[in-house]
């Protein structure tokens, strides 16, 4: 019997879906079986993901506490993280993976000496209206070398100079060519134009010593986040402190050790 059956089955017609319409542009493309099971499989599929979220929802604890909670926003409808301030800038991350802790040492122990300079060289640009006029007597055994006496000639300085009570630089000392330069139209005929570039300097060197004390700043921030890096990689036992922040590296408590 099921050898007929079969015999039947072989001898039959086979079931053909009949073709797309002539006149697709009117009624559109006929579905066909495969374009059903596509669209059944993917209906039955979100059923099943709904499902699942309203039983979720239905067996959810109302003190349970997930950190997304606190760290995401409903923006439009859509979770949205909510992003932090980095503790670290961008420069600052740049500096610490390219450079080592010796070269940041280097340009900060640079950065240092330059500060040093700028400021001994800015007591030389100061003004007169910033200084007390005081009076300096000189002693001379005739008129005649009374009449001829130069100040700036006995002192071994620049005219400009005379006016300062202290820290008045000989010539010998006065290397820099602008400053020679400042200090030269600072006397005689020019003396309102030599005043006006000294203060052009002086705000200019004030400047860059304002510049350099920054980059000096950033650049032991940077050294200190590189120490604290290299301490926390220490299996011992430690507790942070204070976290990392744009100014300040992390601080650690180490927990006390005795050392045999």
């Amino acid at each position: 019997m099921s050898s007929f059956k079969k015999a039947q089955k072989a001898a039959q017609k086979s079931h053909r879906e009949r073709s797309q319409p002539s006149s697709r542009a009117k009624f559109g493309l006929l579905e066909k079986k495969k374009d059903y099971q596509l669209r059944a499989r993917d209906y039955h599929k979100k059923q099943a993901a709904l499902k699942r979220l309203r039983q979720k929802a239905r067996d959810r604890n109302p003190d349970e506490f997930y950190y997304k909670m606190i760290s995401t926003r409903m923006i439009d409808g859509v979770h949205t993280s909510v992003k932090k301030d980095e503790p670290t800038t961008e420069e600052q991350l740049k500096m610490m993976e390219t450079q080592d802790l010796r070269y940041v040492n280097h340009k900060m122990t640079v950065e240092s000496k330059k500060i040093e300079k700028l400021k001994s060289s800015l007591h030389m640009l100061e003004d007169r209206e910033e200084k007390p006029k005081n009076k300096h007597t000189f002693f001379v055994d005739t008129v005649k070398e009374a009449k001829e006496f130069d100040p700036a000639k006995h002192l071994n300085t620049h005219p400009a100079l005379l006016h300062r009570a202290h820290n008045r630089p000989t010539l010998s000392m006065l290397s820099d060519p602008s400053l020679l330069k400042a200090l030269a139209g600072s006397s005689g005929e020019g003396a309102s134009s030599g005043l006006a570039d000294v203060g052009k300097e002086k705000k200019k060197r004030y400047h860059e010593l304002s510049q350099r004390i920054e980059r000096e700043k950033q650049l032991n921030i940077i050294a200190e986040k590189m120490e604290a890096k290299k301490h926390s990689k220490d299996k011992s036992r430690k507790k942070l402190v204070k976290e990392e922040t744009p100014e300040s590296a992390p601080v650690y408590k180490f927990h006390m050790k005795r050392k045999r």
